[in-house]
């Protein structure tokens, strides 16, 4: 299988092939986070997470803004390390701009009963 730098447009074409086929797009269709990632090997990169699925550039208009660091990012998105998240937003490395309510949505709903299968997935076409 190939891997892909983390967040390139080959990493998210495979990634929503991957969520696709296990139906992990399981946040509600109504919360969309406009998401910056800073400091990664190919400079920051602006994405939105809508219907639990990563897509290219921001959304106008949307109501949160969430700005972590590449590696923070890829901990929480590739290892499923929900626990590196909370620590990195306790010590202001996460930073949150408009409705928090959003991002406590999407961490509310249940969680895929494929999330294991998906994560591997992730890490296998995930560059190291």
């Amino acid at each position: 299988m190939a891997q892909y730098e983390f967040l390139s447009e080959e990493w998210l074409t495979e990634a929503k092939a991957i969520a696709a086929e296990h139906d992990a797009g399981n946040t509600p269709s109504d919360i969309t986070v406009n998401v910056v990632v800073t400091g990664g090997p190919s400079g920051d990169r602006e994405l939105h997470l809508t219907n639990g699925q990563f897509n290219s550039g921001a959304i106008e208009g949307a109501p949160t803004k969430l700005t972590v660091p590449y590696d923070v990012a890829k901990d929480m998105f590739v290892n499923g390390n929900q626990q590196a998240a909370m620590q990195a937003f306790m010590s202001g490395q996460i930073k949150v701009e408009g409705d928090m309510t959003k991002l406590m949505a999407m961490q509310q709903q249940g969680g895929n009963p494929n999330a294991a299968e998906v994560q591997a997935k992730l890490q296998a076409i995930t560059l190291p």
